[in-house]
């Protein structure tokens, strides 16, 4: 499971980062707001990746504290969008709640999380000493 998600999350990164760097650059001016999230999101999804794919006690921190702010973007942003659609005149990555990508940008940060938890070493050895 953990492998599959580091590389959905690692495909993530690439498209959200590919996808918000062409629009900032040929139409940053249409909609600086939403490209930039997009690049927002694209970021957190490297770090992320990253950080899920190391296991020491720093990165770990470091992945919790990533997809929290990706599930926090995701709720907020896709709320505003659904609310205040004049705020996004362009979708975002998170828009709609990851509409445009199958909602799959909101459900990955919910996974992330599990991940996070079922895999901490705490309960890797608690598992383990149960039998």
């Amino acid at each position: 499971m953990g492998r599959v998600l580091i590389l959905v999350y690692g495909i993530f990164a690439v498209a959200a980062s590919a996808r918000a760097s062409v629009q900032l650059l040929r139409d940053a001016a249409e909609a600086p707001v939403a490209y930039s999230l997009s690049a927002l999101a694209g970021a957190i999804y490297i770090v992320a990746t990253i950080a899920l794919a190391h296991n020491g006690r720093r990165m770990r921190r470091v992945a919790w504290v990533a997809v929290v702010i990706e599930l926090l973007g995701v709720l907020i942003v896709g709320t505003l969008s659904l609310v205040e659609p004049a705020l996004f005149p362009q979708d975002t990555v998170w828009s709609r709640y990851g509409g445009g990508y199958g909602f799959v940008p909101a459900v990955l940060p919910l996974l992330g999380i599990g991940w996070l938890w079922y895999s901490s070493p705490a309960r890797v050895v608690a598992r383990a000493e149960r039998g």
